[in-house]
């Protein structure tokens, strides 16, 4: 038998079958930084733009899980917006300001931070952030994401830092910014004001008090002839610390109140909760009763006496009060609680916070002075039982507001803050509606927001830190008003321009004041705000600072896209500046993912073991796996991940990089420009495939469209490993291998893998960038136009008109299939019973009742053995022999009875045929004329 394998299209690629991609992704890297790209991609001139503005990060430290999960989500949208012919350009930025960096460098500083003044722990923080800004961006970088990395924006850039003040200035003249007197969050252990999005709820032990507020004085008529002397009022609370502050208490004005006699004691208590306070107290059935009732309207401004402080309580009716736990009578303190605030403010209560910012009593409470609030529970409590005036303790694990930034305990305490006035010039209302004409993905986003909007109670914005922007204010040193106009900011701005804002710490407030600047009341002494900006009005107003100010960029963004925490964190606060500042909000759509978890469905946290580095895993796995793996995840919930998925993922992986391998081994020799056959002369399979692969294609791009890259994971897995790998390819490759080169049937066969090639380079090159690049490095010239350097140089190839969607003969292909896979199924016994090894050495005689099934079958007959990959098929009528084979496939009504052939093993493709010859003794009829053309062509 001769050797000719010589005579066989033999694959060549430069594109290796094994990925090595830790090692070649670092290579992709220096050539997109030699092509620029990490001064900017896709910047395509009279394009239409697409925007992505890009949340800020914390420059505090290394990326984690959640932060490639968010950058690998953007990277993929902005890269599928370019290749699809928009101008796209990425900024990244990074939010450099605010506790997190400032905690960390005054416990890198200690002691030492005493003796430093604060520009100089400014600058402290600022070298801190560009550090971790700087191993940030490698880390992003290494992920895979293009941007402009060498001008990203930065909340510490004099730039972006003058657009904060502008943007403040304005907010403060236009009076949505005050300061006032007020009850806000307060981390004791930070010493500064939280906002709502820095509040974490957390398991917490509280001991709850049922305390009696002697009776002083009743309006007229209410509980007539009782002695006022054996009369109190009962509150329940599960803060006892805060009884110090207590000022007044609060009934509902529609609920009935009962007065109860205990022995010789009188206690008021809700009607509703009377059962319940008995339980508590431990009044056993019969040892009480009731002897009088009242609306709680009655009881207004009736007076009781502080349980151990020589002052009086004001009882006051409030519809905030509750029947669903504790007295019906709320104990009130206006300095250390929102609705005690507002209450108090209705019945002109001073704001009364005796705690100061180490959350320890002050001077005004003698007894506990120095006390910390959390230390003053269980002696407040010893106090009461002293007097007598504790009716019931208990101690109750509940969730309870903390720090997110040192885990521990907040308190309510009223200080002078700086507000964002949310109901200023209808700022609320306007954002309710501007949330109904934004785009929210998935839709439940924008209920969640509305809802957040709608009950948010104040936006408190000022910090006392010094890492950050400071609050550009001045008030009256002798009224203690905000000194406020058009001179003042204008002298304001100036001088940060000119000094930057450490120029706002190193100088006085008369040297920002025009000269002779008085104050309404005519004093000339003024105080300059020491207090900084919260970190979410800083990150707020990216869409002014960064948007409004980036000629590439445009306002409104076309996506934000951040965690689910963001409804109250950056998307919310965006949206009150951004309404407040244009009148709109700043984004058009929003898009949401969720959580990084363990494989085991936990948070991880260093202190359980469990966190996984996403740096670790490209140094294992690759960048591409891990971009597949973001994918293949619906990231609209919490994503799980650990290193058997990312096992499954490289499986997924390699099957995707095989096909593609494939492609670029077949197509070696064809020249698109004068190979390609036209589609019209396809042979039915190839415009079978060609068609699957256009379907395809739009299928991609309506999920690419649609954000939904789990339904493009699956498509693209589906039309790699089925479509093409078991289907086409499969049939495809005695074609490839044994036609005579240049033969029509071969072209045809490589104009397809061309078109596919080039289309599916581009289709999955916004996730895995680095593989799309190599295979686009390893394409022949000829393939690419001149401009096309990089594969993001390309432009995403719309599905062809030349051939339309052909359903019957996607049927009848599927047909085939069918019945090819049950043709496998049947040759199966032959391979076990050793009568057969490969499935080329036997034929089938298929016998089937489907009118549609036959029909098929017998259009493509000829061909059938070389799409069964078997050596002969024959199709006969009537009743199958009783030894015949039925397919699984009911539907096909198919029986098969197989054989081992009986014809002779062509030495060139290994099919089996009755004869051999004539051209050549030992090769079919086929074989043979390509390998007489073959010697021709080589002895001339």
């Amino acid at each position: 038998m001769a050797e000719y394998k010589s005579t066989v299209n033999i694959t060549q690629t430069s594109f290796p079958m094994k990925a090595n991609l830790p090692q070649t992704e670092p290579e992709r890297q220096k050539l997109w930084e030699s092509f620029g790209f990490y001064k900017g991609v896709f910047k395509r001139e009279n394009a239409p733009k697409y925007v992505l503005h890009d949340g800020p990060p914390f420059a505090n430290g290394d990326i984690h899980m959640g932060t490639a999960l968010n950058k690998i989500l953007k990277d993929i949208i902005v890269k599928y917006q370019g290749l699809t012919g928009h101008n796209a350009p990425y900024v990244p930025g990074w939010d450099c300001h605010g506790m997190p960096i400032e905690h960390k460098v005054m416990g890198n500083l200690g002691s030492k931070a005493k003796t430093m003044t604060k520009v100089e722990i400014r600058q402290e923080c600022k070298k801190y952030a560009e550090k971790y800004l700087n191993r940030q961006r490698d880390e992003f970088k290494r992920l895979g994401v293009l941007g402009n990395f060498e001008h990203p924006y930065m909340t510490m850039d004099p730039t972006y830092e003058l657009a904060i003040v502008k943007a403040f200035q304005q907010m403060l003249t236009e009076g949505y910014v005050t300061r006032r007197l007020r009850p806000i969050h307060w981390c004791p252990v930070c010493q500064t004001a939280l906002a709502e999005a820095e509040v974490e709820y957390a398991d917490h032990d509280s001991l709850a008090v049922t305390v009696a507020f002697p009776a002083k004085t009743l309006p007229a008529g209410v509980f007539p002839n009782t002695p006022l002397d054996k009369l109190s009022f009962l509150i329940w609370t599960t803060t006892p610390w805060t009884l110090p502050a207590n000022l007044g208490i609060s009934v509902h004005p529609d609920f009935e109140y009962v007065m109860v006699q205990v022995g010789a004691q009188y206690y008021v208590v809700a009607k509703t909760l009377l059962h319940q306070v008995a339980a508590m107290c431990g009044w056993k059935e019969g040892e009480y009763k009731v002897v009088d009732e009242v609306i709680g309207q009655k009881l207004d401004r009736a007076l009781a006496r502080h349980p151990f402080i020589d002052q009086d309580s004001l009882v006051m009716v409030g519809a905030h009060v509750t029947a669903d736990a504790g007295t019906g009578l709320v104990h009130t303190a206006p300095g250390h609680g929102r609705e005690d605030y507002e209450i108090g403010l209705k019945y002109d209560l001073p704001v009364y916070s005796p705690v100061n910012e180490a959350g320890r009593y002050d001077a005004r409470v003698k007894e506990f002075e120095g006390v910390s609030v959390w230390e003053a529970n269980p002696k407040i409590v010893e106090k009461l039982k002293g007097l007598g005036k504790l009716l019931s303790l208990e101690t109750i694990h509940h969730s309870y507001p903390h720090c997110w930034r040192s885990k521990n305990p907040i308190i309510f305490r009223a200080t002078a803050q700086w507000f964002v006035e949310l109901d200023h010039k209808d700022l609320r209302k306007k954002c309710l509606e501007e949330i109904n004409q934004v785009q929210w993905v998935p839709s439940w986003g924008k209920d969640r927001i509305h809802n957040m909007v709608e009950g948010r109670a104040d936006w408190c914005i000022s910090r006392q830190r010094s890492w950050g922007v400071p609050i550009t204010a001045v008030y009256c040193k002798t009224c203690g008003k905000v000194v406020h106009d058009d001179q003042l900011s204008k002298a304001t701005i100036d001088l940060i321009q000119t000094k930057g804002l450490d120029g706002w710490f190193q100088h006085q407030a008369q040297d920002v004041l025009p000269k002779n600047y008085k104050c309404y009341c005519g004093s000339t002494e003024f105080v300059k705000e020491e207090d900084i900006l919260d970190v979410w009005f800083e990150s707020g107003v990216s869409h002014m600072a960064v948007l409004g100010t980036r000629e590439e960029l445009t306002w409104p963004a076309n996506l934000y896209l951040e965690g689910g925490d963001q409804h109250r964190g950056w998307f919310q606060h965006a949206l009150w500046t951004g309404v407040a500042l244009k009148g709109h909000a700043p984004f058009k759509t929003v898009l949401t993912h969720g959580w990084v978890l363990d494989a085991h469905g936990k948070a991880m946290h260093k202190s359980a073991g469990n966190v996984i580095d996403p740096m670790d895993l490209m140094q294992q796995y690759g960048a591409d796996v891990l971009r597949l793996f973001v994918s293949s995840e619906d990231y609209t919930e919490d994503v799980s991940v650990g290193t058997e998925m990312l096992t499954r993922m490289s499986e997924a992986y390699r099957r995707i990089r095989n096909t593609f391998r494939f492609i670029l081994g077949n197509i070696s020799d064809f020249d698109p420009a004068q190979n390609r056959v036209d589609p019209q002369a396809f042979l039915p399979i190839d415009r079978w495939a060609f068609i699957e692969s256009q379907k395809t294609l739009n299928q991609l791009s309506e999920a690419y469209d649609q954000f939904q890259f789990t339904k493009v994971f699956h498509e693209l897995d589906y039309f790699f490993s089925v479509t093409l790998s078991a289907g086409y390819f499969d049939i495809l490759k005695d074609r490839l291998y044994t036609f005579e080169a240049d033969s029509q049937a071969r072209r045809a066969a490589q104009t397809v893998l061309y078109h596919i090639l080039k289309s599916y380079v581009v289709a999955v090159a916004p996730i895995l960038s680095f593989t799309a690049e190599e295979i686009w490095q390893s394409l022949p010239e000829n393939f690419k136009a001149v401009h096309e350097k990089s594969v993001f140089d390309s432009l995403w190839v719309l599905p062809t008109k030349e051939i339309a969607v052909d359903e019957a003969l996607a049927q009848d292909w599927q047909s085939v299939f069918s019945a090819k896979k049950a043709v496998s199924k049947a040759l199966e016994g032959l391979r076990q019973a050793k009568t057969i090894g490969s499935s080329l050495e036997g034929e089938v005689i298929l016998y089937t009742e489907s009118d549609h099934l036959k029909k098929v079958l017998q259009k493509n007959l000829l061909d059938l053995r070389y799409y069964f990959l078997v050596s002969k098929v024959e199709l006969k009528d009537g009743q199958a022999p009783l030894d015949a084979i039925p397919a699984e496939d009911g539907a096909l009504k198919l029986k098969i009875v197989a054989s081992k052939s009986a014809g002779y093993k062509c030495a060139r493709c290994w099919n089996y045929y009755d004869q051999l010859g004539p051209q050549v003794a030992d090769l079919c009829h086929r074989c043979g004329p390509v390998v007489q053309k073959l010697q021709t062509v080589s002895e001339g």
